[in-house]
């Protein structure tokens, strides 16, 4: 398909394959599947390890395991975006400018575990 509606006619045929597969798909399951299902006692009962669940169901979180888990993110994208640097610092050409623009990088992520230790946010207790 060329031309400048080829691309468009493609797309168009992707999305049809796409829908006929989930038509398809949600079909072969209202055919294949039971027509009454089985309902054994106790198929909707609360299930804890076997035992009587304890107490309300609503329980509070601590904001602090959301911190931590924002600060692993923030650190795995920092190490996603170093590597790739590590790669193209030896080559001609890039030796100055990519040690300035990881300088700023990591000066920025610096100042953020500054600020977030100075708050006392990295404190457990």
């Amino acid at each position: 398909m060329t031309g400048y509606l080829g691309s468009y006619a493609t797309l168009g045929l992707l999305l049809l394959a796409a829908l006929l597969f989930f038509v398809t798909a949600f079909s072969a399951n209202r055919l294949l599947r039971p027509g009454r299902p089985a309902d054994p006692w106790g198929k909707r009962a609360s299930y804890e390890c076997g035992i009587d669940p304890v107490g309300g169901d609503w329980a509070q979180m601590q904001i602090r395991y959301y911190v931590y888990a924002y600060l692993y993110v923030l650190f795995a994208v920092e190490a996603v975006f170093l590597f790739p640097w590590a790669l193209v610092f030896d080559r001609p050409g890039f030796g100055v400018t990519t040690v300035v623009e990881m300088a700023v990088f990591v000066g920025v992520v610096a100042l953020g575990i500054l600020y977030a230790w100075r708050k006392n946010i990295l404190r457990w207790t």
